[in-house]
């Protein structure tokens, strides 16, 4: 079977490459864990030379991989030469950390034989989970691919990674993995770090895998929830860490509306359709008061969609769950569209702003639909009567990367009741602005409650992403010349540490 590189403005076959067989996952996943103990033995410092060779090696790939990128997901050079430099810095954010030292969580415990009972001598750190299968998302080919925060989060816990490459960019990843090998060669470790295989199959067999011991996707549901029951039914469960989908509610307020009716159309306008719409933190889903400002806003934000141009999505399949998904929802009983965008060929979609009032999410079909993310550019506006119906529709909605407020001075009661309702529904919440856009950075987080995280205690973007790949062990009354070196006397590391409950920097 093969695995098609296809340009994705003109359909096009760019190049072919082979679907991995059962055999050729089992190497590949038994030649990664057989670099698990030198990976480890790196310790911190040379994991984190590792991920700077990395970068430096995805940087020198650029044009390479900017120019298979552009091809096989039309994202444009300006976008995808964002991305490179998003890859290089997660890497070298990452290296950053390991440096730093906490991640590892060092707990000590001195022994007191005085205590009732008596205490033993107990060293607490964070270790390798063991190896890890990555999936690629489609929408960013780089930063969420072959080189993206998943690879480098596991890579800098100490865990040898097998990418099972997207469809949609084929060539993109095997240009993104010659990039992370050659850093690997660079930094004195196997490159057999990384690994790549192609096909669905390949996949499911990658989760299946004994030799795995955690997986990270970023996906459709129906796809990411199939692997997650497969992750969980295994004779040995391990965890699924998915990305499945996200609304990412935006409330304006009455005031909001008032006060910010042209620039709050402009922005918003712009954020959903950010990328052709394709952003995991697209504004999907907004809610705007029924009174005049609400209308006006809504106008405005339709003047904006009238005058996008077609645009072109990452792939064919994409192209037709979004065709279908906004025809089904411009059909439903009470909905309207306000908007769309100009029209194209048959390769390119048209932008659309649908608008309903609130109370249409009574009707069970129409609530489905609403409340269900459409990949692409499309945003539906749901106007509400009052606060209690504003409240009750947020509180209808599943869970969500972000969430969003607009509001004004004077509206501090009503924003602090709806605070309390979007902390429930979402990983990040933003005041007065747009979702699309995820720093990567220390505090950052992005996963939120299901469906838009499977775990939605974890996060795939920040440095806190490294504990997913991580597991606790503490050691008990172990002689020095066992313990791991960050667990011993004098702190040779210079790791911040807990001993005897203080924290030492």
């Amino acid at each position: 079977m093969t695995v098609w590189s296809v340009d994705a403005r003109t359909g096009d076959r760019r190049g072919e490459f082979a679907e991995s067989t059962a055999e050729q996952v089992d190497q590949a996943c038994r030649t990664a864990q057989a670099t698990l103990r030198e990976l480890d033995a790196a310790g911190p410092r040379g994991r984190a030379e590792l991920l700077d060779a990395m970068a430096a090696e995805l940087e020198a790939a650029g044009d390479a991989l900017i120019a298979a990128a552009d091809a096989e997901t039309a994202l444009g050079v300006p976008r995808l030469t964002g991305e490179v430099a998003r890859s290089a810095g997660q890497f070298r954010l990452f290296a950053e950390a390991l440096r730093e030292g906490s991640y590892l969580d060092v707990r000590i415990d001195r022994a007191d034989p005085s205590a009732a009972p008596p205490r033993p001598d107990l060293r607490r750190m964070n270790v390798p989970i063991g190896v890890v299968a990555v999936f690629s998302a489609s929408n960013f080919p780089l930063a969420f691919s072959v080189s993206g925060g998943d690879t480098a989060s596991a890579l800098a816990a100490g865990c040898p990674v097998v990418v099972k490459a997207h469809p949609l960019h084929p060539e993109t990843s095997e240009i993104a993995l010659a990039a992370l090998r050659a850093g690997a060669r660079a930094a004195g470790l196997p490159e057999d770090v990384v690994q790549l295989v192609h096909g669905q199959d390949a996949g499911i067999a990658l989760v299946r895998h004994p030799v795995v011991k955690a997986v990270g996707f970023t996906g459709s549901v129906p796809g990411g929830r199939y692997l997650h029951d497969v992750a969980k039914s295994r004779p040995e469960p391990i965890p699924f860490y998915g990305e499945l989908g996200s609304l990412n509610p935006l409330v304006i307020t009455p005031g909001a509306a008032e006060a910010r009716t042209t620039a709050i159309a402009s922005g918003l306008a712009a954020s959903a359709t950010q990328g052709s719409g394709q952003f995991c933190t697209k504004p999907g889903l907004v809610l705007a008061p029924a009174t005049e400002a609400g209308r006006a806003l809504v106008e405005a934000m339709a003047g904006h969609f009238t005058e996008m141009g077609p645009q072109v999505l990452l792939g064919d399949g994409i192209r037709g769950g979004f065709l279908s998904g906004a025809d089904a929802r411009a059909s439903l009983p009470g909905v309207t569209v306000a908007a769309t965008g100009k029209p194209g060929d048959d390769r390119q979609v048209t932008a659309r702003l649908l608008t309903a009032p609130a109370a249409l999410l009574a009707d069970e079909n129409a609530a489905e639909l609403l409340l269900e993310e459409c990949f692409g550019p499309l945003t539906v506006v749901l106007t509400y009567a009052d606060e209690e119906e504003l409240a009750a529709t947020l509180a209808a909605v599943p869970g969500n990367l972000t969430a969003t407020l607009h509001s004004e001075p004077g509206e501090e009661e009503l924003a602090a009741r709806l605070v309390t309702v979007l902390r429930d529904r979402a990983g990040r919440l933003i005041f007065n602005g747009y979702p699309t856009g995820v720093a990567v950075t220390w505090a950052q987080q992005h996963g939120g409650p299901y469906p838009s995280a499977t775990e939605p205690a974890t996060t795939s973007v920040g440095t806190a992403a490294i504990f997913r790949f991580l597991r606790p062990v503490a050691y008990q009354d172990t002689p020095a010349a066992l313990l791991p070196e960050a667990l011993r006397d004098g702190n040779p590391l210079g790791l911040p540490r807990h001993v005897d409950g203080v924290l030492e920097l």
